[in-house]
């Protein structure tokens, strides 16, 4: 064993990311239990198929409105060529949809005038895809635009710069169920992202998380947001895990993490190996449930001596390639990793929060916290081998966060409102001479003015400026956000 004496952030290994997307699909038909993908030092899950409908691509309808006759004395104006951006836009829309699996579907001509917007309201409302996405080409166009919003489709607008006025997008961008784009990224970045939020909304739907607490089996549905829940009884865990022997695939993950780790201070060879069945455990009742994500009474657990170790390292490995797993049965927090590992392909941190009075920052600390903070297809943040704070037992990562990188606050609070804020990392602490939970960051953040006024309890922490992007699905798919 090692003593840890500092927390200084270690160069990223290069050339070890993978697509999270080939992950998640090209091991479709392998087992849960099939092994190990490398993706650098920590090991990563290869998952099961996806079910039936996670596998279908979601559809939405691509239409673009402009006069039928030459542009003349009007904006975009008459040097701006609307056949060459048609034809290069389609290109790039394209592109989108096959990287993103979405089925895009465009209209074979422009909307030229009423009868035809008429038309194909009448198609959408009939048909019911999953969304549409509007390439207005003249600023003549709105009160068009403004028939197909009220068909009711998560619409997606982009209104490339040319096109529009501050009166004509200033209501219309803050309306329910649009996503309005008035940008001068003509690379449409923008509109990749508007494809990918429906993409991640058909994924929330076709999801299904597994609850391990109390004594109770149950499903149910967290409405507006459309994730499924199945709840098991708590004892579920500990029988399982009785099941899960030192097999070479478990004894591979406990040598993968002691390998990777910067330093170990506490954890035993045995702790180790046992949080190695903790992973296989949590695989086993997410494939035998159809999950692909977990949460229990953890503390429960470890309280009542049911299990030798916490789940900590098992949950952040699951973490790290985009599997929600989620600390104490918190159903908020359970929503809150879901769409950030779907909407933003990165983890979150979820933590305990404890605002600083005499620096007014704002302090949060927990025993899980996955390493591939930048995506996962980026290299992880350096960690020591710790045991679980509380209880002192087993192994849990502590990740060294970044000083200055921009972070994002985020938690649903229940499934119709999400709580937004904006941070910087300015410190890791150790514990000790801290106490309190082994990856423990102190953010300055955007407001309250008083950090004691922050809202929330298990608030994600999430590298990355990301405020604007959560606003914006929240906006497209009725859920209310707030500051923190």
């Amino acid at each position: 064993m090692c003593c840890f004496t500092s927390c200084h952030h270690a160069a990223h290994e290069e050339g070890q990311g993978v697509s999270r997307r080939k992950v998640l699909l090209g091991a479709a038909g392998t087992s849960l239990l099939g092994g190990f993908l490398a993706r650098g030092p920590v090991a990563a899950l290869r998952p099961a198929a996806r079910a039936p409908a996670a596998e279908e691509r979601p559809e939405v309808r691509v239409a673009y409105l402009r006069p039928r006759e030459d542009y003349w004395l009007g904006w975009p104006g008459t040097a701006w060529h609307p056949e060459k951006f048609f034809r290069e836009s389609r290109a790039e829309v394209q592109k989108f949809a096959d990287e993103l699996g979405v089925k895009v579907v465009f209209e074979p001509a422009p909307l030229y005038d009423q009868k035809a917007v008429d038309a194909f309201v009448d198609r959408v409302q009939r048909e019911k895809p999953q969304g549409v996405l509007l390439f207005p080409l003249h600023m003549n166009q709105w009160n068009m635009v403004d028939r197909i919003i009220a068909a009711k489709a998560p619409t997606i607008i982009f209104a490339g710069l040319g096109v529009c006025f501050t009166g004509h997008i200033q209501e219309r961008s803050r309306r329910p169920g649009v996503y309005l784009a008035s940008t001068s990224d003509y690379s449409l970045a923008p509109v990749r992202y508007g494809l990918k939020m429906v993409r991640t909304a058909h994924d929330v739907r076709a999801s299904k998380v597994v609850v391990i607490r109390g004594g109770e089996t149950k499903d149910s549905v967290l409405e507006p947001f459309g994730l499924n829940l199945r709840y098991v009884p708590r004892k579920r865990f500990p029988d399982t895990l009785q099941k899960i022997a030192e097999t070479p695939e478990v004894m591979e993950m406990a040598e993968r993490y002691r390998k990777a780790a910067r330093k170990i201070v506490e954890p035993t060879r045995a702790d180790l190996i046992n949080a190695a069945r903790n992973y296989y455990a949590a695989l086993r009742i997410m494939e035998e449930e159809g999950c692909d994500g977990i949460t229990m009474d953890c503390l429960g657990l470890v309280q009542s001596r049911e299990i030798p170790t916490p789940p900590c390292m098992a949950w952040a490995a699951l973490l790290d390639v985009g599997k929600t797993a989620t600390c104490e049965a918190d159903i908020n927090a359970v929503m809150s990793h879901t769409l950030c590992c779907k909407l933003l392909d990165k983890p979150g941190f979820q933590q305990d929060p404890v605002p600083d009075t005499v620096k007014n920052t704002f302090i949060g600390a927990h025993c899980v916290c996955a390493t591939r903070l930048n995506g996962y297809d980026q290299p992880p943040e350096p960690f020591i081998l710790r045991s679980h704070s509380e209880s002192d037992i087993g192994v849990s990562l502590q990740v060294i966060w970044r000083p200055g990188q921009e972070v994002t606050i985020m938690q649903f609070v229940g499934p119709q409102k999400m709580i937004l804020g904006r941070g910087k990392v300015l410190r890791n602490f150790d514990t000790p001479p801290a106490g309190g939970c082994r990856t423990s960051v102190e953010l300055e953040i955007d407001g309250p003015a008083d950090t004691r006024d922050t809202q929330g309890f298990h608030q994600l922490f999430i590298y990355g400026d990301h405020v604007r992007d959560f606003e914006a699905y929240g906006q497209l798919f009725g859920i209310a956000t707030a500051h923190v």
